[in-house]
């Protein structure tokens, strides 16, 4: 499982033209799950990721999470983080997991997220095809991988 962070101002999710989900001051989390991954997986990854402290605090320094700063959480499902380029130009998607178990995970890290560690999250549609938008803060991007 891997999650690509990246700090943002704001952000949303359009689907056909309609905006489904958008957060303010927060992350934009790109998921994606390949094959062996499981639940054990996903709750390292959502401590991680609620624990992260890359907010700024009073001395302009990376020391502050998402709950020190009231922020909020847009996860959107990426089956193309596990994309392999090894060979010629186009992608195999081979890696990544079959939708019913990515899509399961999904909601699993999503849940997670939202009742254990008490964060507002705000979620794409899964298999749709999504347009999102954000406003990089820093930037800062971070890629976690367990």
């Amino acid at each position: 499982m891997k999650i690509v962070v990246q700090r943002v101002k704001n952000a949303k999710v359009e689907v056909e033209g309609k905006v489904v989900s958008k957060i303010d001051k927060g992350f934009l989390v790109l998921l994606g799950v390949t094959h062996n991954d499981t639940e054990e997986q996903a709750d390292y990854l959502a401590k991680k990721l609620c624990g992260l402290r890359v907010f700024t605090d009073e001395n302009d320094k990376m020391n502050l999470s998402l709950k020190d700063v009231g922020g909020e959480l847009l996860i959107v499902s990426q089956f193309t983080l596990y994309a392999d380029c090894s060979q010629g130009n186009r992608p195999s998607f081979i890696n990544a997991a079959k939708p019913d178990k990515a899509e399961k995970l999904y909601e699993y890290f999503c849940n997670q997220c939202n009742q254990k560690y008490n964060i507002k999250v705000e979620k794409g549609i899964f298999g749709a095809d999504m347009k999102v938008t954000l406003l990089n803060d820093g930037p800062v991007t971070i890629i976690i991988e367990k």
